[in-house]
């Protein structure tokens, strides 16, 4: 019996040294680290003890009520706030520079996001407008790289997101961006109410010129009473 205790008790201060090992690293880090990277940097053995040791650890954070737990982000794993404290950390982060995006930019950003590999003549089109600066100010700040040429004549260059994008949005992987149907739920809602409301608006009008021949009848009949 003593002896099941004594293993017991190994297996977990193990257990426990290795979280250690993989909290300091990711720690250290800023940017997400594969398993397999954590891994060999602290000769673990293999990818399984590193996501057994990241179970553990948000198991711990949750149990401690930390304000931060280990997300899977860009194929890595990082150390990650809570949602909850997003606004306080947005408004002390403020003047980073991935959150002074201009609307321009950050509208280029999503079409090359969700069309990628696209062309910037395929950008242009949809905005209506040229966006070589805008290309180069995303390409400079890590969010837009090119990702090849086209097959078309003159081989233009296709445009496409970095992992930087992905880290900077919290995003996993392209297919944890939401859905163009879930972005135009509340904007489809309100094309509708106003189509309501212009067709409401249009049968009004129509009811309104009904008096119109009335008067004129009543014109037509004043010369002759006299």
């Amino acid at each position: 019996m003593s002896e099941q205790t004594d293993d017991h008790t190994d297996a977990s201060a193990a257990e426990r040294e290795i979280a250690a090992t993989v909290e300091a690293a990711l720690f250290a880090s800023d940017s997400p680290l594969s398993a397999g990277k954590i891994s060999r940097a602290a000769e673990l053995g293999g990818e399984r003890a590193v996501r057994e040791a990241v179970e553990y650890l948000n198991r711990r954070y949750d149990e401690l009520g930390s304000a931060f737990r280990i997300e899977q982000i860009a194929g890595g794993y990082r150390m990650m706030t809570r949602p909850e404290y997003h606004d306080v950390l947005s408004r002390l982060l403020r003047s980073r520079s991935e959150a002074k995006l201009s609307a321009a930019a950050m509208e280029t950003l999503a079409i090359v996001a969700y069309r990628q590999p696209v062309l910037r003549a395929d950008i242009e089109a949809v905005r209506g407008v040229a966006c070589g600066d805008i290309l180069r100010g995303l390409m400079e700040k890590g969010l837009v790289k090119i990702v090849g040429r086209a097959e078309v004549l003159g081989r233009p260059m296709l445009y496409g997101t970095t992992r930087r994008f992905l880290e900077v949005f919290g995003l996993n992987s392209l297919d944890d961006l939401p859905r163009v149907q879930e972005l135009r739920g509340g904007a489809d809602k309100d094309d509708a109410s106003e189509a309501a409301e212009q067709t409401g608006n249009t049968q009004a009008d129509s009811q309104e010129p009904a008096s119109e021949p009335e008067q004129a009848g009543a014109t037509e009949q004043q010369p002759g009473s006299g």
